[in-house]
């Protein structure tokens, strides 16, 4: 049983997404499926999707989040699933801010689907560290975030 006690940070924070995209080439990404009811507990046995039985252990001050990362070695890490992956919906406001959007998710290495003319961005954490990184294309009213 592989014992967890700390929350590294989040997938999407730019230093820890640069070293699970590393890890990820080499399928070393393991999830952990955490139902919503159990997302406030600090102790926790589950099981990940590639079979590793883990003990979450946090201290009282640490929540677990979607896209925790609670464990990053050279071949293996550990990410906190929520429920069902949540979304980011972004619009351009046309073709060339939508190329440039596309440019910058790509850069990025996020996982993203298409809606119509929406790009939607699988998010591993809070909404601000995305748009903080599409801020020159947000603050400038090419792109919008918009609810779903």
């Amino acid at each position: 049983m592989l014992q967890l006690t700390k929350i590294l940070g989040y997938a999407a924070e730019p230093d820890l997404a640069h070293r699970l995209h590393h890890v990820g080439h080499h399928g070393g990404i393991e999830y952990l499926q955490v139902p919503p009811q159990d997302v406030g507990r600090r102790r926790l046995r589950i099981t990940g999707d590639k079979g590793t039985d883990c003990a979450i252990a946090l201290a009282r001050d640490e929540r677990m989040g979607d896209g925790a990362v609670l464990l990053l070695e050279h071949d293996h890490a550990i990410v906190v699933r929520l429920g069902e992956q949540a979304w980011l919906r972004l619009r351009p406001a046309d073709a060339a801010a939508a190329v440039e959007l596309g440019y910058n998710a790509g850069n990025l290495h996020w996982k993203v689907r298409f809606d119509g003319a929406d790009l939607l961005v699988a998010r591993d954490g809070p909404v601000e560290l995305y748009t903080a990184r599409l801020q020159p294309l947000l603050g400038g009213g090419r792109v919008a975030v918009v609810d779903d």
